[in-house]
């Protein structure tokens, strides 16, 4: 079967400005995300690589602690950022409350309205939130040439996507009602001959957050511009939640540039005198005829199982090797 092996061609071109790796916990999401990064700050882009899982899994893989820690430069050209969500969340929670004491001019806002404030630090759409916001910023600044995003595992992968169209909508309809107060206000003004009121920073604001999701997702849903992909191994039960996650990307106007076996078995393990190991690889080599026959072509490369965990550079090196130039073929 003829396939295009490896993601050099796939994402190493110009143009390309954000890949998204998404799929189960487990997989290898956090692991080709970190190998992708290095080979293309290798080929010389600048690259943020940037992970949405409140584990501190890059810093697992790169052995480095860079949770919470803003851009930590792991290599020449390769940028890190792990962000402490719940640091963000209590940041915004402080702000809105000085905003409130600053706006009505109280020294201690009432408790019962601060105790309103402090549970919407429960909800379920606030980490969500405050990740999306992150990514958007780093896209909205421009500052890398390549951004690598490690999506939480599926069905929060699918709330952080489709958290673009909803803050995006709900932006735009604050936005349209300020505009509108801002209108009305001038006029009575006019009418009372009194003086215009400065600039309207609330407004300016509301631009701002606009044109920063705007610039993310006029990225994201751009072909040209992006690569979606699914990371999954050779195992039943993987095969059917790919499947399924697929449908539901689908679902968003989500197309997947391909497919990552990851945790693929080497070939020698056919002929290991153990029956356990054999049948192991036997089993593997029906799940991928099943993977043939539902994804096809969508397959652009493997991982092999490695006889130890890959961290650190020299591992991610390994990793890349067979990611980008796709060293190992399964068909």
């Amino acid at each position: 079967m003829g396939v295009a092996w490896g993601l050099r061609d796939i994402v190493l071109r110009d143009g390309v400005k954000m890949v998204i790796f998404a799929g189960k916990g487990g997989l290898g999401k956090t692991t080709s995300s970190a190998a992708l990064a290095y080979a293309a700050a290798r080929e010389g882009k600048k690259v943020l690589c940037f992970s949405t899982d409140p584990q501190a899994s890059l810093s697992d893989i790169f052995e480095r602690d860079i949770f919470g820690k803003g851009e930590v430069e792991v290599m020449p050209n390769l940028y890190v950022v792990e962000i402490d969500a719940d640091a963000k969340i209590n940041a915004y929670i402080q702000e809105v409350k000085q905003r409130i004491r600053e706006m009505y001019k109280m020294d201690q806002i009432p408790p019962e309205i601060e105790a309103y404030i402090d549970s919407s630090v429960a909800e379920p759409a606030m980490y969500e939130s405050a990740t999306y916001d992150a990514m958007a910023e780093y896209v909205a600044r421009g500052e890398y040439d390549l951004y690598v995003f490690d999506m939480p595992p599926f069905g929060h992968g699918i709330r952080m996507l489709t958290m673009a169209d909803v803050l995006t909508s709900w932006v735009e309809k604050l936005t349209e009602v300020r505009e509108k107060a801002r209108e009305y206000d001038e006029i009575a003004r006019k009418l009372r001959s009194e003086r215009l009121v400065k600039e309207d920073e609330i407004l300016n604001e509301l631009y701002d957050i606009r044109r920063k999701l705007t610039t993310f997702t006029d990225v994201m849903r751009d072909r040209s511009k992006s690569a979606f992909f699914m990371v999954m191994t050779p195992e039943a039960m993987s095969v059917y939640d790919t499947e399924k996650a697929l449908e539901a990307f689908k679902a968003i106007g989500i197309k997947p540039a391909g497919v990552v076996l990851n945790k693929v078995l080497p070939r020698e393990m056919a002929d290991n005198p153990s029956p356990y190991i054999r049948n192991r690889y036997r089993q593997q080599e029906e799940v991928l005829k099943m993977i043939l026959d539902k994804f096809g072509d969508l397959v652009v490369a493997a991982i092999p199982m490695f006889p130890r965990e890959p961290k650190g550079l020299d591992g991610i090196r390994e990793v890349a090797r067979h990611l980008v130039d796709g060293v190992t073929r399964i068909w």
